[in-house]
């Protein structure tokens, strides 16, 4: 009598962004920068919320806080902090610092994501036209791109932004420093896509009829994905740093608008006397930038291996 041995069950194999997934929870210094990441985008976004429930707005004045006989030093230890301002006051003024940092991370980040996204599509999508269609268009969307990268970008944004007049300041920074980050990921996804418009399986779409879009976004586009997800965390923190230093210039966000780059430029003048006023402002932009970078490195080196080695 014989039998009938069932077959063993296949072992269930982990796609790459399962695998990706699983090896960032690995790393410590991935979850910190995460939960850093996780806690100034909360923040942000709950900014009204947040200081409605620290009892101040960013503009409102709190005479009471300082003290006019020593050039408006706010009253108390560390700046003032107390019950009523919770991470202290604005020198002369009297604003409230934590109302004026968590609306500050709101417009900072809110730069840095909104340009981000103009860069990584724009850029992405002139690096797979250019590297697919190859030609003529690769040679204008190359030379286009040199032709970006050469302008010494910083000075040509004061300049934009300096003769600018009544203009919504957050739209225009958003633009302006869009419009010079995008062909850096324009030449990386130009290079992925190089390397897959040859492969077995996009010449078969090509042979079974699919047109160019569909071979674009079916096969192209998730490929070179996760170049692109690694690329867009490491931009975000050099978008920050570049709104930052704007504001911090005086060509950024005007007051009463707050912003973290603005904050530091007016600590500067009180760094001796009221330390923590550029303290605060400064440990929250260090923070968020580490974090970010951090947390690009970990998707480059996971996502993006030969490019980390590169």
């Amino acid at each position: 009598m014989t039998t009938t041995l069932a077959p063993a069950a296949a072992p269930t194999g982990r796609g790459p962004w399962q695998l990706a997934r699983a090896e960032l929870r690995r790393r410590t210094s991935v979850k910190i920068s995460f939960a850093v990441v996780a806690l100034f985008v909360v923040m942000a976004a709950a900014a009204p919320l947040l200081s409605r429930l620290g009892g101040w707005s960013p503009e409102e004045f709190d005479k009471t806080a300082v003290d006019p006989y020593l050039g408006g030093q706010p009253l108390g230890t560390l700046g003032g902090i107390s019950a009523d301002h919770w991470l202290g006051v604005e020198p002369v003024t009297g604003r409230d610092l934590f109302a004026r940092v968590v609306h500050g991370a709101q417009v900072s980040l809110l730069i840095a994501f909104a340009a981000t996204a103009i860069v990584v599509v724009a850029g992405t999508a002139a690096g797979i036209a250019a590297g697919y269609f190859g030609g003529r268009t690769d040679a204008v969307l190359s030379r286009l791109m040199d032709l970006t990268m050469s302008f010494p970008s910083l000075i040509f944004m004061i300049a934009m932004m300096s003769v600018a007049k009544d203009v919504n300041r957050i739209a225009l920074m958003t633009a302006v420093i869009g419009l010079f980050g995008w062909p850096g990921i324009a030449r990386v996804v130009r290079g992925q896509t190089l390397s897959l418009k040859h492969r077995e399986y996009v010449d078969a779409a090509r042979v079974n009829g699919s047109g160019s879009w569909r071979i674009l976004t079916r096969d192209i586009l998730p490929g070179v994905a996760g170049p692109v997800i690694a690329y867009t965390t490491l931009i975000i923190p050099g978008m920050i740093a570049i709104e930052a230093a704007l504001s911090y210039l005086g060509v950024g966000v005007r007051p009463p608008t707050p912003s973290w780059g603005q904050m530091i430029a007016e600590s500067v003048a009180f760094y001796d006397t009221d330390p923590m006023y550029f303290v605060i402002p400064s440990a929250c932009l260090f923070l968020t930038v580490l974090a970010f970078t951090l947390l690009g490195d970990a998707l480059r080196d996971i996502l993006d291996p030969r490019g980390s080695r590169s």
